[in-house]
């Protein structure tokens, strides 16, 4: 009796809590962890250190800047422009045809090459591509070309270096001539180069002009946009290339300069005032192209190409 009473008087607690045994553990620890996370996450895993590694080269040479802020549509007007635009490939995204419209040889062969392309064919009133166009003369066709995907600098000596290559690259100084943009970026193509430089201001971009006159080689010839040209040069020396300018008063002739067997970049000025001052500053060498005839100065796209020829004869 004396041993049931005193079971019967224990004192017991109300409390819940752990007990002994794995079937104690509390809910949450009992939660799952979730699935497992891919390789390229685990610590310590080969993949993870491999993607770390992408990470700090791309943190090293940043992606493509694309332009930066983006512009209105280039409108292409008139029969004859907008069928020479849709042969040479202008990148384009859609013909405007007026309401009816007549017929001819020049309209046919534009909707045909448009259809090609897989192009917007959009109708509209004869007012509605008057306000486009702001009263040009559209004869009825209107080509809508979206702004130029320019590259950064950076990209084309990335890409060069990329492939085991010396940067071969054209930078251009005051021009304002978009075909001469084309011519240069045709010559770039030819000679094996790697790319086109130009300033963000107060030059040629890449309009359905410059694309034409490039035959279409702007296609695989990136161009790239400087905010600064000055700096822009002082990057690329620091990337070890050496920075080449064209002058009629330079000190060195084109024969003479061992710089284009390597990494370089190949300065061209305006035809009328040439290099700025300090673009000219910057320059490791002023180069003069010998010319027997008695020239004063070349076109910007002919010098360009003249230089470019003899750089690939001498990496060749």
């Amino acid at each position: 009796m004396a041993g049931n009473s005193q079971r019967r008087n224990r004192r017991t607690s109300n409390k819940k809590g752990a007990t002994v045994g794995s079937g104690g553990q509390r809910r949450r620890g009992l939660e799952g962890k979730g699935p497992t996370p891919p390789a390229s996450m685990r610590k310590g895993h080969k993949k993870n250190r491999l993607a770390n590694a992408q990470a700090k080269q791309a943190a090293r040479r940043p992606a493509p800047r694309r332009g930066g802020p983006k512009g209105p549509n280039e409108l292409v007007v008139g029969r004859n422009s907008v069928v020479e635009a849709l042969r040479e490939g202008v990148p384009a995204k859609t013909l405007y045809v007026q309401q009816y419209l007549d017929n001819d040889e020049r309209v046919r062969e534009a909707l045909q090459l448009a259809t090609d392309k897989g192009l917007n064919l959009m109708e509209a009133p004869r007012p509605e591509l008057d306000r486009m166009t702001n009263g040009l003369n559209h004869q009825g066709l209107v080509l809508s070309v979206p702004p130029y995907d320019y590259a950064h600098p950076e990209d084309l000596t990335a890409a060069a270096f990329d492939d085991g290559e010396d940067p071969l690259i054209v930078a251009l100084d005051g021009i304002t001539d978009p075909r001469n943009l084309g011519a240069v970026v045709r010559s770039v193509s030819a000679f094996g180069g790697h790319g086109v430089v130009v300033p963000e201001r107060r030059a040629a971009g890449m309009t359905a002009s410059a694309w034409k006159t490039s035959a279409g080689t702007a296609a695989r010839t990136p161009v790239a946009r400087a905010t600064n040209m000055t700096r822009m040069l002082e990057a690329y020396q620091k990337e070890g290339l050496m920075i080449v300018g064209l002058a009629a008063d330079g000190d060195v002739e084109l024969h003479e300069l061992d710089a284009l067997e390597g990494p370089v970049v190949i300065v061209v000025g305006s035809e009328g005032k040439g290099l700025s001052r300090l673009v000219g500053e910057t320059c490791d060498f002023r180069v003069r192209i010998p010319m027997p005839g008695g020239a004063e100065s070349l076109n910007a796209g002919v010098a360009a190409g003249v230089v470019l020829y003899e750089a690939a004869r001498r990496r060749a």
